[in-house]
């Protein structure tokens, strides 16, 4: 009896040996943690399909509001203004020829949600809203395309 359950214990190690090896061919057993790993290429929204790449300026709603400028490369930029370049995992809630609301997760550095509404190629408005170094944030603010980048 005991030669049946020696062959049935290497059967079994040989089965999860075979198991072990697909997972890790497949990235699962790669040991890296889920913060690490680059998020996948991001499908540019339509919305932002229509506006250019360049120099803008956003302008802040309301008493006290600042101007800020900001070379936009990459469209997705204006979805995570207050988070910058960040690699952020991002979800699309809604889509359209003429406004795309997304929320974000920039791990360590925060989260928010975006809503963006294309008036014109060089025209946006941006409401956002979430948490940026540890405290919250929320604007409303006018993009405008001003020119190339500097």
């Amino acid at each position: 009896m005991s030669g049946i359950m020696k062959r049935a214990g290497r059967h079994a190690l040989g089965a999860v040996a075979m198991m072990m090896a697909a997972i890790t061919a497949a990235g699962g057993g790669s040991g890296a943690d889920a913060a690490t790993v680059p998020p996948a290429p991001a499908v540019k929204p339509q919305a932002l399909r229509a506006l250019e790449t360049g120099q803008w300026e956003l302008r802040g709603r309301g008493e006290g509001a600042e101007v800020r400028k900001l070379c936009v490369s990459d469209l997705r930029q204006l979805l995570q203004v207050q988070h910058g370049k960040a690699l952020c995992r991002s979800f699309t809630i809604s889509d359209s020829a003429d406004a795309v609301s997304v929320t974000y997760d920039c791990a360590a550095a925060g989260n928010g949600r975006t809503d963006l509404r294309v008036e014109t190629n060089k025209l946006v408005q941006i409401r956002s809203q979430g948490i940026a170094q540890g405290a919250p944030f929320a604007f409303d603010t006018e993009g405008r395309r001003v020119g190339a980048c500097s």
